[in-house]
């Protein structure tokens, strides 16, 4: 196991870490899947950009999380991407 792998174990062993990792959790595989659909199309940040209708920066921004998205925004992601925008609730990890 490698030394970050290992100082991030203990530090998952601190609640209150663990829980802001895991609040922060769905935001960032959001932002993951998002990347992941993007270079599966082979879309630049730019080309990405043109198809949702916006600037390059706000994909930037978004993917670099610093870019709190609205919902009519990730529904243009979606769309841009030919993908479905779901939102589910589910039992809170303790």
């Amino acid at each position: 196991m490698s030394d970050l792998n290992n100082f991030f174990e203990k530090q998952m062993q601190n609640d209150e870490f663990r829980k802001e990792y895991n609040a922060l959790a769905p935001k960032y595989n959001l932002i993951k899947e998002i990347i992941k659909e993007r270079n599966a199309q082979n879309l630049t940040q730019k080309q990405f950009a043109d198809k949702v209708g916006i600037k390059q920066s706000n994909i930037s921004r978004l993917e670099s999380g610093n870019y709190n998205p609205s919902m009519d925004f990730l529904q243009k992601i979606a769309q841009a991407l030919g993908k479905e925008l779901y939102i589910e609730f589910r039992e809170a990890k303790v």
